[in-house]
């Protein structure tokens, strides 16, 4: 896992885009391998940038395999839609 920071009990990381519509368009094509593992990030898009943080709510917010297997998820969508 690239870059992610595991800390107060989730992983975050910032990923950057060349613009807002690439940074939607990340959000909205990787959104499709969210629901199919049913595990949900906490994201939020501000320009060119979409901030995401993982925990998983019902084992007590802490960090799991879903938020490993998660965050794998988005770097591979991230590098693939580089």
């Amino acid at each position: 896992m690239n870059n992610w920071k595991e800390e107060d009990n989730q992983l975050s990381k910032t990923f950057k885009f060349d613009n807002f519509l690439d940074a939607t368009r990340w959000m909205f094509d990787v959104s499709e391998g969210i629901e199919e593992i049913n595990h949900h990030p906490t994201w939020c898009n501000t320009y060119n940038k979409v901030v995401v943080s993982l925990t998983t709510h019902d084992a007590g917010n802490t960090v799991t395999e879903k938020d490993h297997q998660l965050a794998e998820l988005l770097d591979k969508a991230y590098n693939d839609f580089k």
